[in-house]
């Protein structure tokens, strides 16, 4: 029997106690817990406690792309983010769009063992949005796929979208919709509007993600399905997400870090850093994006962590693939935009960082209240510490963030999965 005390935690950022766990388990809460003279002590005082964080999309680019990131060090990053489960997504080399990938990407998580991976399968076979994939057959596989998406590309077709709701339907899972009509947006580099027709970049306006998911939104109600919208740009999408929930329709969704940070100005550069899909959108979208989270229009916040080769983005703009490391950073992100202007407490944070986006995947053992008898899946911040982004000391693989530079509040000490360390004080222990 494995006792660990960590003491004088603030659990959501509330009074300090010490913490009492046993393997892996939440055995006491307290001042002043008696302490077992075989009981490792842990100090954390100043620091707050919260549950896991839980990412519902990363990509790890495992298999395929190993060059730009792995399960591994993607698992390392996640780690040092506070992250205890991630979902990766399918549009890997080959595509996670049949049991045999999937399993793979769970196998792998499972034996590095730093965050529980599990693998969002494909909607469609290749992503090619014509014929659906083996749906059934990936959820009933070892990795017990419960979210499925195409993310990189949109599932355009309606009738392959009111299919694949129905078939999810059936087996009490997920479709994530990368919601962007395919023909608003041929030949798009950047947010429609005048900075990007100053700048001579075509545009991708943002009626092409509205229209999708109002769309998908009037298809899940129509079939009694769950729908959950990917990386929310824009202000009029989440009207659109606050009617439809207020009609009762079943659909989430979801916003980025860099989304609720940065806006189009970032493109004045022309740096292919701040290439993104959906692009960077105008500073109204973005306030109006934290605004619809601080009130939980938008339920969560996930990373859509794009980890891209050097030569993928030190090219022109055109070139240039769209994406942006997220997982390391997430966390001091929603800091900056939601805690310190007062838009979420630390409670909010657990809420939208780990509690909404477990209960959207269906994880019965992250996202738990920090109390007696749940899981010791617990992240340490320190709410007053200040860092500096190095995207060269990150842990992925891949060095593009768009914050190379910026002093960032908040950070994360440590990160325990069921009572086991994966990290602390910036280093991976697994």
């Amino acid at each position: 029997m494995s006792t660990v005390v960590i003491r004088g935690a603030r659990p959501y950022g509330e009074d300090a106690v010490d913490i009492e766990v046993t393997d892996g388990v939440i055995t006491a809460i307290g001042t002043g817990l008696a302490i077992k003279d075989t009981a490792e002590t842990v100090d954390a005082e100043g620091l707050v406690a919260l549950p896991g964080f839980v990412d519902l999309h990363t990509h790890l680019r495992e298999p395929g792309r190993e060059d730009t990131e792995t399960i591994e060090t993607g698992s390392r990053a996640a780690a040092l983010g506070g992250y205890t489960a991630v979902f990766a997504m399918a549009n890997t080399d080959p595509v996670a769009d049949n049991a045999v990938v999937v399993e793979h990407v769970w196998r792998r998580g499972q034996e590095i063992g730093l965050v529980d991976v599990h693998p969002v399968g494909a909607v469609t076979v290749g992503l090619k949005g014509e014929r659906l994939a083996e749906l059934g057959t990936m959820a009933r596989s070892v990795a017990r796929v419960r979210l499925f998406s195409d993310d990189g590309l949109c599932v355009a077709d309606p009738l392959i979208m009111r299919r694949a709701l129905e078939y999810t339907k059936a087996l009490d899972a997920v479709i994530a919709q990368h919601a962007e009509e395919p023909r608003l947006t041929v030949g798009a580099q950047a947010h429609e509007g005048e900075l990007a027709a100053r700048l001579g970049l075509a545009g991708w306006p943002s009626v092409a993600e509205e229209a999708i998911v109002a769309r998908d939104c009037l298809l899940a109600r129509h079939v009694g399905a769950r729908l959950h919208v990917c990386h929310v740009s824009t202000e009029g999408t989440a009207e659109v997400l606050r009617w439809a929930k207020a009609r009762g329709t079943r659909v989430s969704a979801e916003v980025t870090p860099h989304h609720l940070l940065l806006d189009d100005e970032r493109l004045n550069t022309y740096d292919p850093v701040n290439k993104v899909n959906p692009p960077l959108r105008t500073a109204p979208d973005a306030k109006a994006l934290r605004a619809a989270l601080a009130d939980g229009t938008v339920d969560c916040v996930a990373t859509d962590h794009a980890p891209h080769a050097s030569q993928d983005k030190d090219c022109e703009w055109s070139a240039a693939r769209p994406g942006m490391l997220g997982l390391q950073t997430a966390l001091s992100i929603v800091v900056a935009t939601m805690v310190e202007p007062g838009l979420l407490d630390w409670r909010g944070v657990a809420r939208v960082m780990s509690e909404r986006p477990a209960e959207i995947a269906g994880l019965p053992d992250q996202g738990r209240p920090i109390a007696v008898g749940e899981p010791a899946t617990i992240t340490l911040v320190d709410p007053a510490a200040r860092w500096t982004v190095r995207g060269a000391e990150l842990a992925s693989i891949a060095a593009n963030t768009p914050y190379e530079g910026m002093v960032l509040p908040g950070a994360v000490v440590a990160t325990y999965l069921r009572g086991r360390l994966t990290a602390r004080d910036g280093k991976a222990t697994a």
